[in-house]
């Protein structure tokens, strides 16, 4: 007995309907509490943990976002405890998010957990071996990163120096400090103290707990070193999302360095009611989607613009 057309045509549907719903009951939707903080408890639950959405390692990237993403956390902060916001909203994008806690002393947690402390040159080996490890469970060729604070200036060390160059192709930095910061005259006490011989001992001073800080000083040796070959790499793509609020990073318009393969975003242009500092700019809803269109250009977001309160986004 033939079954009627509309029968079978009913039945097609309601088959691809069941797919649908089996294949999206599969599919993970993480919320984005947009808080810099958002990523702490998950720390104070699973010390030294990954938050939900993050360091799957049986990740396949997609055709549509082929190089799973890296987050580079700032001084201070951690793998959880940095990422609160940027882990659930690229895992919601589609992407193979990883992140890891670099820089920190071999002690017990809690101070396992507050990484970028000590030397850059230190912590872009750790963060070369991190991104070799998603680069051989993704099979992907490159990665992107999206750095934070001095997230935004070690992995250039890895690039340039530890040659990482042909790894990484998008590098998007928030609140960064390619040209280091002069927050509190720093950088002028740092070069008074050089002058009058006591660099050595100025430097031990300030980076007795925090080594990092030192390198991040305005005109020090670091990143003398580092920049002298310019800041970026020709092949690679660097979008820069500054505030103008920034109390770290002084000026904040030392990560806005000009270049052909370079875009520098001030989150306050066009949108006066984002008072995003330094650590709120991780937490803005703003930054962040301007961070999907610097990863995905093709496919660009609109760009919101709401109330940021400072301190916490």
């Amino acid at each position: 007995m033939r079954r009627a057309p509309g029968a079978a045509l009913i039945a097609i549907l309601l088959a691809a309907l069941w797919i649908s719903a089996a294949s999206s009951a599969h599919a993970e939707h993480y919320p984005v509490d947009y808080n810099f903080f958002s990523g702490i408890p998950s720390e104070l639950i699973d010390h030294g943990g990954s938050l939900p959405g993050s360091n799957d390692w049986s990740c396949r990237p997609s055709a549509e976002h082929p190089n799973p993403v890296v987050l580079a956390h700032g001084t201070g902060g951690g793998a959880q405890t940095n990422w609160g916001v940027y882990v659930p909203l690229l895992a919601d994008a589609g992407y193979c998010v990883y992140s890891l806690t670099y820089g920190a002393y071999e002690l017990p947690w809690p101070i396992s957990a507050v990484g970028g402390m000590l030397p850059m040159e230190q912590s872009a080996a750790q963060f070369g071996a991190f991104v070799d490890r998603v680069l051989a469970a993704t099979g992907a060729s490159k990665v992107d990163v999206v750095g934070h604070s001095q997230g935004t200036v070690m992995p250039s060390y890895y690039a340039k120096r530890l040659g990482g160059v042909d790894k990484i192709d998008k590098y998007v930095s928030i609140a960064p400090a390619w040209r280091g910061s002069n927050a509190g005259g720093a950088g002028e006490i740092a070069a008074f103290a050089d002058r009058l011989g006591l660099g050595p001992a100025f430097e031990a001073t300030v980076g007795s707990l925090c080594q990092a800080c030192v390198q991040l000083v305005q005109g020090s040796a670091f990143l003398t070193q580092l920049n002298s070959d310019g800041v970026y790499v020709p092949t690679i793509t660097y979008t820069n999302i500054v505030t103008a609020y920034d109390e770290i990073v002084v000026p904040y318009t030392s990560g806005m360095v000009p270049g052909p393969n370079a875009t520098n975003i001030v989150v306050q242009d066009g949108c006066a009611l984002d008072f995003s500092d330094h650590l709120a700019i991780a937490g803005s809803p703003r930054a962040a989607s301007l961070v999907l269109n610097a990863l995905d250009p093709s496919h660009l977001r609109d760009v919101g613009c709401e109330f940021v309160p400072p301190f916490t986004g």
